[in-house]
């Protein structure tokens, strides 16, 4: 089978590989329909972290389950799938609490998602159903399936992790696709106000589409000192949709007292002074995003009955082959995010 595979900083290369079978009773084949590039991809695929090369890559899909492990009992060959970045077990502490992003269980070892195949451990309770087949639905819809593999429940897990309620003023940092699926999720819970930080003006339009209802396009103290002028005295909740030093200490900044902060970006902070927070009583939550979780309680009903349509984030797509320029189109912000066909 075709599968993308990570060569060195913005090289990934599609090659021939033995396709996937299964390896212990709680797994799944996948065969892929959709897949995607998540903005957490540039971090290695920029060398700014580190990724072994010749690994393969990508963790968000939707397709076909074509063969089941034993263990198996939820989900059937034939059945049409969204397939988590998450691997919940579905019995474990943290998973029965709604939080499987953070399994106790030996769930890791899923093969790349960017690919014809994949394999899926954990399938009986990670796996996500979906009425049908994909033939039965636009190319639209489609696309807001895959978000739900990943960026779209991250960023209404950052807004679930807020607390964001109805009427809040929110401030949501970060415009890339789990950032704009947070300005959806806080919508979505009832916000009146949707403080939407953004500089690119295709992301700015799409924001506001979303139900932004204002755009900040400054950084630092500046966007500090807007979001006051906005707000009074700050933010009701905040969603931290980057992972940078800077968003985060720009997050704690913009909440009023007593906010809480739903930290959802890939840490990439060298510290942070706890301080602030104790002296806002600010609150900070969020972490690994409970997919299967948010997509059972609400998310994937609401794309079917077109509540909400995210996979407008997909901007631009590709066939599998042509991996390399998916990438570097995220990379050069010539697209908001990739979405590969199979």
């Amino acid at each position: 089978m075709k599968a993308t595979v990570f060569l060195e900083p913005g090289k990934m290369a599609v090659k021939e590989i033995e396709k996937p079978e299964i390896k212990q009773e709680n797994e799944a084949i996948i065969r892929v329909v959709r897949a995607s590039v998540c903005g957490s991809d540039l971090w290695w695929y920029r060398g700014i972290s580190t990724k072994e090369p010749g690994t393969a890559a990508g963790h968000e899909a939707i397709g076909i389950v074509e063969e089941v492990g034993k263990d198996v009992t939820n989900v059937k060959p034939g059945d049409f799938v969204i397939v988590p970045f998450t691997h919940g077990c579905g019995h474990c502490e943290a998973c029965l609490a709604g939080f499987d992003g953070d399994c106790l269980s030996d769930t890791s070892g899923s093969t790349g998602y960017q690919a014809e195949y994949l394999r899926y451990k954990g399938a009986d309770w990670g796996l996500v159903k979906i009425p049908g087949q994909p033939e039965d639905y636009s190319e639209d819809m489609l696309k807001s399936f895959v978000t739900l593999a990943d960026v779209m429940a991250t960023g209404y897990h950052a807004a679930v992790s807020a607390e964001v309620k109805e009427g809040d003023t929110v401030v949501v940092i970060g415009d890339g696709a789990v950032g704009l699926c947070g300005v959806i999720s806080a919508k979505l819970l009832g916000a009146s106000k949707i403080i939407a930080m953004s500089r690119h003006e295709d992301r700015q339009k799409l924001a506001l589409e979303f139900g932004a209802t204002d755009i900040i396009a400054s950084r630092g103290e500046e966007a500090i000192k807007e979001v006051m002028e906005l707000t009074n005295a700050g933010a009701d909740a905040v969603l931290e949709c980057v992972g940078t030093q800077q968003s985060v200490e720009t997050a704690v900044k913009v909440g009023r007292p007593g906010a809480v902060v739903g930290r959802v970006g890939v840490p990439h902070v060298d510290e942070l002074d706890t301080n602030e927070l104790f002296y806002r009583n600010i609150g900070l939550r969020g972490g690994i995003a409970a997919v299967t979780t948010h997509d059972r309680a609400e998310l994937l009903e609401a794309v079917l009955t077109e509540k909400i349509h995210p996979g407008k984030v997909f901007t631009k797509q590709f066939p599998l082959d042509q991996v390399q320029e998916a990438y570097e189109a995220m990379d050069k912000r010539e697209a908001i995010k990739s979405l590969l066909v199979m």
